[in-house]
Order: structure tokens, then sequence, then C-alpha cells
């Protein structure tokens, strides 16, 4: 019978100790890189939402600089050009204007699903249509104005 202190009983105790220790060691390192790949995740998700709230705000800022344009448009081509050129350039302008806020909240609504939830909070989505609605409210009053004289 094997003697319990034979070299090779002690061997391969040896080994057998060596493989539970490297067995939990890359227990560890996929639990950490599970982790981790969690966390990038969770980053990227962060990332899109960030890039949705600028193209909500491109929008926007597009929207403004296009109503201003469309206010100035009948000042600029007065006295040099026909009225009607004015208050037509002006109208188109504001009319886009109109189209760029809808299609702001119509991005931020209906674009990027939320899946799986980022770390930071988003704009409160019960903010954009009344902020909208406002300013779709002075681009018709712009429009008007630009009409009625």
């Amino acid at each position: 019978m094997d003697d319990v202190r034979s070299p090779q009983t002690q061997e391969l105790k040896k080994q057998t100790a060596e493989i539970r220790r490297s067995t939990k060691t890359v227990e560890r390192q996929t639990s950490h890189l599970l982790n981790s790949s969690d966390r990038r995740t969770i980053l990227a998700a962060d990332r899109t939402l960030l890039a949705a709230e600028r193209t909500y705000a491109a929008w926007v800022r597009t929207a403004l600089a296009a109503l201003a344009g469309g206010i100035g448009a009948k000042a600029l081509v007065k006295g040099i050009l026909p009225i009607w050129v004015g208050k037509l350039t002006g109208t188109v302008l504001i009319l886009f204007a109109g189209f760029c806020l809808v299609a702001a909240v119509w991005r931020e609504l209906h674009g990027v699903p939320r899946d799986p939830g980022p770390d930071i909070k988003p704009l409160p989505r019960t903010l954009l249509v009344p902020f909208n609605f406002f300013l779709m409210l002075v681009a018709v009053a712009a429009l008007v104005g630009i009409w009625a004289s």
C-alpha cells in the first residue's frame, strides 16, 4: 500500500492546492470582469443620455436662431427689397423654428431607449413639452407681428 508521505502523494497534494488557488483567482477575476463590464454598460448609457440631451439643446438653439433671423429678416430688407420679401423670408424662418421645436421634443421623447438605466438623471420630460409650447407661442406671436405691421 502507498505510504501517505510518498513523494507522489505530496506532489499531488501540492498540485491540488495550486489548482484550488488558481481557481479562486480566476473566479475573482471573472467576477471583477463582469462588474467592470456592467459598469461600462452603465457609463455608455450615461453618454447616450447626455448625447440625446445635447441633440435636444441643438434643436432648440437652432429654433431660437431661426426665430431671431425670421424677426430680423423684415427689418433687414426694409428699404432695399420689396416688403413682401422680408415677410416671406421671416415666415419661412419662423416656420422652420416651429419645426425645430417640434423635432426637439419628438427626438427627446421617441429617441434612444433608456435601457439600461443610466446613473445620471435625465431632463424631466414633463418640462420639455410646456417649455417648447411656450417657445411655439413666441414663434406664432412673431409671425403675427411680421404680417401685422
